[in-house]
């Protein structure tokens, strides 16, 4: 009687394996299934777009860190300007230091890396983004081919427009490259090329990310809904009586004071960085679109950013918080296109 239950037994362990093994070659335990699935899930290569957007481009630090929390550490990350800022300090692992730096930021301490010069090259304090770029995202001594991720950088060449990928040689120096938006930083000379801002071409790199190997591609989109937005709702500027503030000249005020979203009557005419930041707005939510159209990522995510305005980097806090929320409201679908359900 005992051995009739255990031949019984032993049949019906037959059977499940069988059943378990699609093209019967192999007998494999029911239990095994989901660790094989588990192995698949872990050899497909995610790729992260990280867009570009400028201040709103803090978010890209919430959806990293959401991700990560939920097992999801792309194996590939391309960036275009603030995007391949974020994505330079993701993969040299400085991700921590750059978070904490951006919500300690102040108006203040913004307008401080902007300074009036009798070049024309550009709006920028050089020396101050150098120190800050060293600090909170990697040292100029690191090379992009000795990361433990695959990376890119876009950028554009400002003599021929086209495209340009960086992928080898100092990491920083192609964050740079990528982040040179025209009016406020110089053109980054690099391989006898005059290098600027990658949103002008590719403000989303989908592509980039396919072309290194991925086999799933997150693009995060921060240029959605935002044409026309950096003239609504703004918020009064004023002038601190006292404190550091105080000893700026009245020159330097009025200039910073530009820099960022102020009252001003309809009548009136944007100023500069007004119109920057509006032209910047209108040029990359076409091309986005037109890119994405054609060359569309599997999940894309977008963050509700149309508040932050183009240079309030010390907005920090609140992009960072709304890419958070991002993740959370995508997570179904980013579940689903991981094979995680």
């Amino acid at each position: 009687m005992n051995n009739i239950i255990k031949d019984l037994l032993y049949f019906s362990v037959l059977l499940k394996a069988l059943k378990c093994n699609d093209n019967g070659s192999d007998l494999i335990a029911c239990s095994a299934t989901d660790g094989v699935k588990n192995s698949m899930k872990k050899n497909i290569k995610i790729g992260l777009a990280l867009g570009s957007g400028s201040s709103r481009g803090w978010s890209h630090i919430g959806i990293i860190n959401a991700l990560s929390e939920r097992g999801i550490e792309p194996d590939i990350v391309c960036g275009t300007s603030i995007g391949a800022l974020v994505g330079a300090s993701y993969v040299s692992q400085n991700l921590e230091k750059l978070e904490a730096w951006a919500c300690s930021l102040t108006k203040f301490e913004t307008a401080r890396f902007f300074e009036l010069n009798t070049s024309l090259n550009g709006f920028v304090n050089t020396e101050r983004l150098h120190y800050f770029l060293n600090k909170n995202v990697a040292a100029d001594a690191i090379e992009i081919e000795d990361l433990e991720n695959s990376y890119a950088a876009v950028a554009t060449d400002l003599e021929t427009g086209r495209e340009v990928w960086m992928t080898n040689g100092p990491l920083i120096e192609a964050v740079w490259a990528s982040i040179s938006l025209p009016g406020l930083f110089p053109a980054i000379r690099n391989n006898k090329r005059l290098l600027v801002d990658g949103g002008l071409v590719n403000p989303v790199p989908v592509s980039a990310c396919r072309a290194l190997g991925a086999d799933v591609v997150i693009a995060v989109n921060l240029n959605g809904n935002i044409v026309g937005k950096h003239f609504v709702n703004a918020r009064e500027n004023t002038r601190p009586e006292n404190g550091v503030a105080a000893k700026i000249t009245d020159l330097v005020m009025e200039y910073t004071g530009a820099l960022f979203s102020t009252t001003v009557e309809s009548e009136q005419p944007p100023g500069l960085f007004d119109a920057i930041a509006g032209s910047v707005n209108i040029t990359q939510d076409r091309i986005t679109r037109s890119r994405m159209a054609g060359d569309p990522p599997d999940i894309i995510l977008t963050p509700k950013l149309a508040h932050i305005g183009l240079l309030e980097f010390y907005r920090a806090r609140e992009a960072i918080s709304e890419g958070r929320k991002c993740v959370q409201r995508m997570l179904p679908e980013i579940n689903y296109m991981l094979g995680r359900v």
